[in-house]
């Protein structure tokens, strides 16, 4: 949405302090009522609701409930508050809207004092909802009264959103760069300070492999299936392919790790010195290098076979890595966790009080094994968990995504969280002055065409590091970590993300923005 767009209608879009100088107090000579509601996709049932009620008033206010209030389904709002204003205020029969910050209208009802209330039918339905009654109760104190729109027209905005989500993902986005001054400049200008940020990246490194072959077929006397080997590809997984996405986005990436006595070994410090990547390998001769080989027969992964030794890297290697991490010149430290020996309960503490001071602290556990804990990088710059690292953490299955990522946010005591929502995007949590309304904001994935989702995490990762670091603005950050995922997500395997990459996304997403 233009600005042209929003200034046509941000007259109508009041405080509540504004309404209440307009309105004036009781008793007044124009009728004023209001209708309060969540209002996330505004459907016919919502018009009917607001043309019924203007009706029987002067003055039609729609109140929006807050952001941060709205927990009845998983990602909701769908719609963020400020873009649910502009399209209440776009309709003619409504006069004011206003964005009620609490969790209820009692506190506006008692301080606005509206003449009549005007409710949907469904909450007379059956008999009075304790809710409900509260506010008949503020109503009746000062002479208001309620009244129930008739059902004639019943929609649900819930299930519009889960049937078909409305695609709004430019709008949204657009609200959320206006609402925190930020350019499409800006947001180019942030990937050209990322260039020559040095990085230390600390965890463990993966050997991925595919196996390609062909079925022969299964065996006749016992169920075993039979494959010809055609051919084997390797790539650098784990820690060290988040080094190589960093060293691509154009950071000064060093890498600690631990590898096997073994030729994956060797074929992995070749790998990452062509990258470009400073390696301070401990090499460990009574463990493999981790080696994760896929299977795959007619375009099936049939199985994955994995040469790993889980246990803990030794009091001694501990020591070493402590060492590389306190005199290694940097400006980030990330601890990449995948749970392979190099982070567990005894050696995560000893490694980040060896962090220097200054440094920007980032964390990722991507661990699909139940071990694996987010919150134990407890008061980090950042970390970015996915859905389920989140409800391991909290042990929480139920909550919705929104109250989960506040809590979890609350317990890992970061600054910034961004919780990776797979094809629905991501919402971020940073710290704010308690009684700020911008705790949190969403951005929708920015997929096109799907090929391969693998890596997008890592993507995210290493550009919304950087570009915290650079700009120091975890909406560029944010931003920016999402389109490097999207444009991850687009093409086949996990190849590092470069930034002329991001910057054609940005100028696709641009143009979809000045349409016209």
């Amino acid at each position: 949405m233009d600005e042209e767009s929003r200034r046509l209608v941000s007259h109508k879009i009041k405080t509540r302090e504004e309404l209440a100088s307009i309105i004036g107090p009781r008793p007044r000579e124009r009728k004023v009522i209001i209708c309060h509601g969540a209002f996330d996709v505004v459907h016919p049932g919502h018009v009917r609701h607001l043309l019924y009620a203007k009706q029987k008033a002067d003055i039609l206010v729609a109140s929006l409930t807050a952001d941060a209030h709205i927990v009845k389904a998983n990602v909701r709002p769908y719609v963020p508050q400020d873009l649910r204003a502009i399209n209440l205020a776009a309709l003619e029969v409504v006069d004011y809207v206003i964005i009620d910050p609490n969790p209820t209208p009692l506190e506006n009802l008692r301080h606005l004092q509206p003449d009549l209330f005007a409710k949907g039918y469904e909450y007379q339905h059956g008999g009075m909802h304790p809710k409900t009654a509260e506010e008949v109760s503020v109503l009746e104190a000062y002479g208001g009264q309620i009244i129930f729109t008739p059902g004639d027209i019943v929609l649900s905005s819930s299930y519009l959103i889960e049937s078909q989500p409305p695609n709004i993902r430019v709008e949204k986005l657009m609200m959320l760069m206006s609402a925190e001054n930020v350019t499409f400049r800006d947001l180019h200008a942030g990937l050209d300070a990322m260039q020559g940020i040095r990085v230390h990246v600390v965890g463990d490194t993966i050997v991925d492999s595919l196996s390609h072959c062909a079925m022969i077929g299964g065996m006749t006397k016992t169920p075993t299936i039979s494959v010809r080997f055609e051919n084997r590809t390797d790539f650098v997984g784990g820690a060290g392919i988040v080094s190589k996405h960093l060293r691509a986005a154009g950071a000064e990436v060093t890498f600690s790790t631990v590898l096997g006595a073994d030729a994956l070994k060797d074929f992995v410090l070749d790998d990452l010195a062509g990258a470009g990547v400073n390696v301070l390998p401990l090499i460990d001769d009574t463990r493999p290098t981790t080696h994760k080989n896929a299977i795959v027969a007619g375009g099936y992964r049939l199985l994955k076979v994995d040469t790993l030794d889980n246990r803990s890297v030794s009091e001694s290697q501990v020591a070493k890595l402590r060492a590389q991490i306190a005199t290694t010149p940097t400006d980030v430290v990330v601890f990449s966790d995948f749970r392979h020996g190099v982070f567990n309960r005894n050696t995560i503490a000893p490694m980040v009080e060896a962090i220097p001071d200054g440094v920007l602290r980032v964390a990722d556990s991507q661990v699909a094994s139940r071990w694996g804990n987010i919150l134990e990088f407890s008061g980090f710059d950042l970390i970015t968990p996915n859905e389920h690292e989140a409800r391991f953490a909290l042990a929480d299955q139920d909550s919705v995504v929104r109250p989960l990522a506040t809590e979890l946010h609350r317990q890992a005591k970061c600054k910034t969280l961004m919780m990776k929502l797979g094809a629905r995007g991501m919402l971020t949590y940073r710290t704010r002055p308690e009684g700020d309304p911008r705790t949190f904001f969403a951005i929708d994935s920015f997929v096109d065409h799907l090929k391969d989702a693998v890596g997008a995490g890592d993507a995210l990762l290493s550009y919304a590091t950087l570009s915290l670091k650079a700009t120091g603005d975890d909406v560029v950050a944010a931003i920016l970590g999402s389109v490097a995922a999207a444009v991850e997500c687009e093409s086949d395997g996990n190849m590092p993300v470069t930034p002329d990459d991001v910057r054609a996304k940005l100028t696709a997403i641009e143009r979809l923005v000045h349409f016209d």
